[in-house]
């Protein structure tokens, strides 16, 4: 089977097998985090916003990315990636200035804490404890907290996912919609796209697995009885075990070269099957990550486009 890959990710994957496909998982936690900030280079510039800065919420702290000084703007509430080891403001501040400017809506990205310092449900108590404070005071940064939309990648996208769960069985609102870029959902990776996809497109089967298997530990599953009880959880496995019925709209993204691809649509088929408007976009020559890669990729310039006018809508 011929691989048509866009030309910039190209000389990237071709750059990678020749180096002898290096899997992150091999390296340090250090490493991975100093690896993922130092892609930002491939992330191409970001428009100057009117007001950015850091704030704590809850003990959570978040930035804000305020593209011009008005009130009552939307808000976009974004979960950072990062397989639950990495990210944060660091590796996310272009995009996130770009779909502040290109959306016109109040952006607030959540830092959440890391594994594997920190394990389950420390990344999914913060962003959920962050999120119901946005929802109490995101007035005062100037936002419209009956306008909210969450857009998560990978890591992030499971956590936007799995937030929405949390406020659809506790509290009385959700999000206008949701926007998940290529969903990090089945900590067991058994779609056929994690075989097809999993070695040679610099994100491998095993980088994504591996960043589930810190977060969710051995201490976990010794006290379920055993690892694989952990999988039953429907916040780490939401697509096996989750109820999904009664979610917002949503928006998915898929790559067409990324372990990931199957599972967020499979995702998308389960949504439409349980009666929640969906949408899915698969991009097509590209891998995991392509959405961080604007400086390279037209690919990922169109889908920050795509997204802004999904929050704006």
């Amino acid at each position: 089977m011929t691989i048509y890959l866009e030309s910039g990710i190209k000389t990237l994957v071709e750059d990678f097998i020749s180096a002898g496909k290096p899997c992150p998982s091999q390296q340090t936690i250090a490493e991975r985090r100093a690896g993922y900030l130092a892609s930002t280079v491939l992330a191409g510039p970001s428009p100057t916003m009117a007001q950015e800065f850091v704030d704590e919420l809850d003990g959570i702290r978040v930035k804000i990315f305020k593209p011009i000084d008005a009130q009552n703007l939307p808000i976009t509430v974004y979960f950072h990636g990062g397989c639950f080891i990495s990210g944060g403001f660091d590796t996310h501040e272009q995009q996130l200035r770009q779909l502040a400017h290109s959306s016109g809506s109040l952006v607030i990205c959540i830092q959440y804490r890391l594994a594997p310092e920190h394990k389950y449900p420390a990344a999914h108590d913060d962003v959920y404890r962050a999120v119901l404070s946005i929802k109490a005071k995101g007035h005062k940064y100037g936002g419209d907290t009956e306008q909210m939309v969450f857009v998560g990648d990978s890591a992030g996208g499971q956590l936007a996912l799995v937030t929405s769960l949390r406020l659809k069985a506790h509290q009385s609102w959700l999000p206008k919609k949701q926007i998940l870029i290529y969903p990090m959902l089945d900590p067991q990776g058994s779609s056929a796209s994690h075989t097809q996809n999993g070695t040679d497109y610099i994100i491998t089967r095993q980088m994504l697995l591996s960043g589930f298997d810190f977060y969710i530990g051995e201490k976990m599953g010794e006290e379920m009885g055993d690892a694989a009880a952990a999988l039953n959880n429907p916040e780490l496995n939401p697509m096996q075990h989750a109820d999904l019925a009664g979610l917002p709209p949503t928006f998915i993204i898929t790559a067409e070269y990324d372990p990931l691809r199957d599972e967020g649509e499979i995702l998308y088929r389960q949504l439409l099957a349980q009666g929640v408007e969906a949408h899915c976009e698969r991009y097509l020559g590209v891998i995991h990550g392509f959405f961080q890669l604007s400086g390279i990729s037209e690919s990922a310039r169109h889908c920050i486009r795509n997204i802004a006018a999904e929050i704006s809508a």
